[in-house]
């Protein structure tokens, strides 16, 4: 599934979405493959996306970008525990592969992409376009 940065109706995420040509490669969209939970923010100057990764080593954690999406992923490996002789009496953590792709406006700075790890939180920045403010003076002919 992708996340379209600032909209937020599902109607209007259905709608870019069958219209970005971008999203009909199905190569893009795999049901298997777990999504993590991401939070994006906002300033002036840059945008940041922030997702908790436990069980994770920094080497194991992908990242990358083509056009404008993101796409984050991994492969969390369960732990040798589980190849003991027990009981599993409730499983709610998943095990394999997560993946997350995320669509972002075309005003940033994808050279500027920097990856921190702190505390099992994975933040992105991505620094924004800076463009020049000039005033245009119209002249009477």
């Amino acid at each position: 599934m992708f996340k379209f940065f600032g909209v937020s109706k599902q109607e209007e995420f259905e709608d870019i979405l069958e219209d970005d040509e971008q999203t009909s490669d199905s190569s893009l969209i795999d049901d298997e493959v777990w999504q993590i939970a991401v939070d994006i923010l906002e300033t002036k100057f840059e945008i940041i996306i922030l997702a908790p990764v436990a069980w994770i080593d920094l080497d194991d954690i992908d990242i990358s970008y083509h056009n404008n999406i993101l796409t984050i992923k991994w492969d969390r490996e369960r732990p040798e525990i589980y190849n003991k002789d027990l009981i599993v009496r409730n499983s709610e953590c998943f095990w394999g592969e997560f993946r997350r792709n995320i669509i972002l406006p075309e005003n940033l700075d994808f050279d500027s992409i920097k990856a921190t790890l702190d505390n099992n939180l994975l933040i992105v920045t991505i620094d924004k376009l800076k463009f020049s403010n000039h005033s245009i003076k119209i002249e009477k002919i």
